[in-house]
């Protein structure tokens, strides 16, 4: 994914810095144990907000330890564990697979292709653990490939095909919150998916590779863009307040109201902009 979706740091207590650390490092320390350790450099702090989002919503017991790894191995780090973060580095891993195929079928990267075989591996066992999530990630890369290929230029149709893909990811199982989780889910796949278009529009025009805000041919608008962003994280905020958050909730709360915006805030004062 993109790493968008992640804290203001500064805006965090120590106490919500180290929780949040500890839930990252779990993900990476079970994706390690789960798909090897290449598979770790596609960890996002996306899926970190999703782990973080159904521990607060269903409270699992949590395992808690501390050890070093090889990226940190003088100092051990904290660490979390549980059925959330189980799930959420499978799907960082399902996510980065179908991810790199794309980038080879639709670029030709050898370096997409290498990982992409590198992960295959361990794919049986996450599409036999969800299949359900891995057909919708398959379908949903397809289906966006096909309309940034055929140069879309109506951005809530590729927005929607991320959109479409994040809200399955957002249902670990079936139950009276999966409406909720799906509204919430896509819309936030479409503001990830329309904030990186727009932070990436002055490269993907020098480069001449598909944007929709490009596409759309009405020339650079960051107030347009800004409307479009606005739209899609209400609606995500919205979906986000129906559920009974308790456990985390002001580190959530963080993300979402002033997390996301940090790259985007970023790269409008970079351009001389308010």
């Amino acid at each position: 994914m993109f790493g968008y979706v992640s804290a203001n740091w500064k805006e965090l207590t120590k106490q919500q810095q180290q929780r949040y650390q500890a839930v990252y490092c779990g993900i990476c320390r079970q994706i390690r144990a789960r798909s090897g350790n290449i598979a770790r450099l596609s960890l996002s702090y996306d899926i970190a907000f999703l782990a973080l989002l159904l521990m607060s919503l269903y409270e699992p017991e949590e395992t808690a330890g501390k050890s070093g790894c090889f990226l940190h191995p003088a100092k051990p780090r904290p660490w979390l564990d549980n059925q959330y973060i189980r799930y959420a580095a499978d799907m960082n891993v399902a996510l980065a697979y179908y991810d790199l195929l794309d980038d080879w079928h639709d670029d030709g990267k050898r370096t997409a292709k290498w990982m992409a075989c590198a992960y295959e591996p361990y794919l049986e066992d996450i599409r036999r653990r969800y299949p359900e999530q891995c057909q919708t990630m398959a379908h949903s890369i397809a289906k966006l490939s096909s309309l940034e290929r055929d140069g879309c230029d109506n951005p809530d149709l590729t927005a929607g095909a991320f959109g479409e893909l994040m809200a399955r990811l957002f249902v670990w199982e079936e139950d009276m919150w999966t409406p909720t989780l799906m509204q919430m889910g896509d819309a936030l796949g479409r503001f990830i998916y329309l904030l990186d278009a727009a932070l990436d529009y002055d490269k993907d025009k020098r480069k001449g590779k598909y944007n929709p805000f490009l596409a759309m041919g009405t020339g650079k608008d960051p107030a347009r863009w800004q409307e479009y962003l606005v739209l899609t994280m209400g609606r995500a905020t919205a979906a986000f307040e129906k559920l009974p958050l308790v456990q985390d909730k002001p580190l959530l709360d963080n993300i979402l109201y002033s997390g996301v915006w940090v790259a985007y805030r970023a790269n409008r004062k970079e351009e001389g902009r308010p």
